[in-house]
């Protein structure tokens, strides 16, 4: 029988320990991703692009993605709108992409991931843009709370701008040599072409100008300046002249642009006479810085990537020790950012509201058996139903969450309510006379129902749950999962190992326990009304 106990209490150590090494292995992501059932890519296009031309991109992605039989429509968003809400450069636009419902697929059983395969596949053969696959929400939470679009960012702070972009570009070909890297893509700093023009100051002072004269007419040709305004129905809407399209974007007719002299007034007869630009300036093709982005007031270079085929935490660990080779520049570092952020900051918060929710269980257990010692007894359950809360997470492929998270604190206390079922009933035989083989043994057959229909019902409640397909099925999975397996375990616990550890746990104790509670006593007598009056 001693060999029995023995091996009760080696197998509930080694059950407890072999979770915990199953848990460093389970991965981790702050929230599952939901299934919204559309699909936004959003392209980056050449800092150069102008509205027409990305227009023009655009509208032949649009017909790639449309010739997809489960898209049911696209439409798209380049650039800024007139509110202003989401301000976005021209060569930044989100596609959305509307999904038909699955009974109207060719396949209603392809699974969504395998659909997004398809889309970066077909959307592959539309040149000039770097695509990035999201959701609608998804997005929309990414950038509000993390501040990028993406699941994980590298924040790259420094000084020196060209050696951070190179050092970026290393980042990024870093990362995508990980297994489950999507969508990667460095923030733009520069490539914006413009024109240069140096204006000498001696020619224009030569002809009686000077520089604000050269800019102002320089300004007027390439900016506009406001002429008018015309009435459409209520709105007023300004008149601007400026030089046309082709013309800003041509050196030549920059060159040849008029510049009128200062002497040539209205009422005089050299009214009308100009210089050409070209005589007075240096007109060159350069490229422009294109955003410079800082953050507590230091320059930085974001690089962005999403996670696919595998959780958030392991991937940023195995990247995390990827770029240990990659060379910083002198006085840069990197911060990671994106929805791993979030992950984090909840494991800082989990390290303190677990330890804190298990101090109170196990307070209130001390309050009510008033022994240190019975309360660890009762609290043994918690272990064990942690280890089936993370086996079912294993059995399952769920990466840890915080929607398991949640469920491990539900399951810690319901996984005591069985033992405090058990332990409070044998005390009761004990002190009633019972011997304490006897009193486990009678305790055991007696509470066995109770005890089963408990754990049962608990986790039917789960069931629908754990097996659910719908809207926000990806939330209620992990947590269903980690109750039902977890009151498994500690059901078990209660029928099988709590018995060996209450031999164990009152080794020293009389077979017989003292007196009854003061709540257990019967009453001294009848009730006595007092006399009125």
């Amino acid at each position: 029988l001693a060999s029995t106990r023995q091996f009760v209490h080696i197998t509930a150590a080694a059950a407890f320990a072999g979770s915990l090494w199953l848990f460093g292995r389970l991965g981790a992501e702050f929230a599952p991703n939901l299934d919204e059932g559309d699909v936004v890519v959003m392209a980056t296009r050449p800092s150069s692009s102008g509205l027409e031309q990305a227009t023009r991109m655009q509208f032949e992605l649009e017909q790639v993605v449309e010739a997809i039989p489960e898209v049911q429509f696209v439409f798209s968003r380049t650039g800024t709108t007139e509110a202003a809400t989401d301000p976005m450069p021209p060569n930044l636009t989100d596609t959305f992409i509307m999904l038909k419902e699955r009974e109207h697929w060719p396949d209603p059983d392809l699974a969504k991931e395998e659909l997004v395969h398809r889309i970066e596949h077909a959307i592959d053969t539309v040149p000039g843009a770097a695509y990035e696959f999201t959701q609608p929400i998804q997005m929309r939470f990414n950038e509000l709370i993390a501040g990028v679009r993406s699941d994980v960012a590298v924040r790259l702070y420094g000084d020196d701008f060209a050696r951070m972009q190179q050092c970026a570009e290393r980042i990024a070909t870093a990362l995508g040599e990980l297994p489950g890297a999507a969508d990667l893509k460095v923030e733009q700093t520069d490539g914006v072409p413009m024109y240069e023009i140096a204006v000498d100051r001696d020619r224009a002072a030569r002809h009686g100008l000077d520089m604000a004269a050269v800019q102002e007419a320089l300004a007027i040709a390439v900016g506009g300046r406001e002429a008018g305004i015309v009435f459409e129905g209520d709105r007023r809407v300004p008149i601007v002249v400026r030089l046309p399209e082709g013309a800003r974007r041509d050196a030549e007719a920059l060159a040849a642009l008029a510049i009128p002299l200062p002497h040539a007034a209205a009422d005089t007869p050299e009214f009308g006479r100009t210089v050409p630009l070209g005589s007075l300036a240096a007109i060159q093709a350069t490229d422009s810085p294109y955003q410079y982005s800082r953050r507590n007031g230091k320059r930085l270079i974001t690089v962005q990537a999403n996670v696919r085929g595998r959780d958030l935490g392991s991937f940023v660990e195995a990247a995390q020790q990827r770029l240990q080779s990659v060379e910083l520049p002198p006085g840069s570092w990197l911060e990671w950012g994106g929805t791993y952020q979030n992950l984090a900051e909840a494991r800082e918060r989990l390290a303190v509201v677990v330890p804190l929710a298990f101090f109170m269980i196990f307070v209130l257990l001390f309050a009510m058996f008033r022994s240190a010692k019975y309360a660890l007894l009762v609290f043994s359950g918690v272990p064990l139903g942690l280890s089936g809360g993370i086996v079912g997470l294993w059995l399952r492929d769920l990466p840890f969450s915080i929607s398991a998270a949640v469920g491990f604190i539900a399951l810690s206390g319901v996984a005591v309510l069985n033992g405090v079922v058990m332990v409070t009933f044998v005390n009761q035989l004990r002190r009633e006379g019972m011997p304490r083989e006897q009193a486990l043994r009678t305790g055991c057959l007696v509470r066995l129902r109770p005890i089963l229909v408990t754990a049962l019902v608990a986790s039917l409640g789960f069931v629908p749950m754990a097996v659910a397909v719908g809207k926000g099925a990806e939330v209620q999975r992990p947590l269903a999962t980690v109750v039902i397996a977890g009151l498994v375990t500690s059901t078990l616990l209660t029928v099988l190992v709590l018995p060996a550890l209450y031999r164990w746990f009152t080794a020293f104790e009389p077979e017989v326990l003292g007196g009854a509670e003061a709540w257990e006593r019967p009453e001294a007598g009848p009730l006595e009304v007092p006399p009125a009056g």
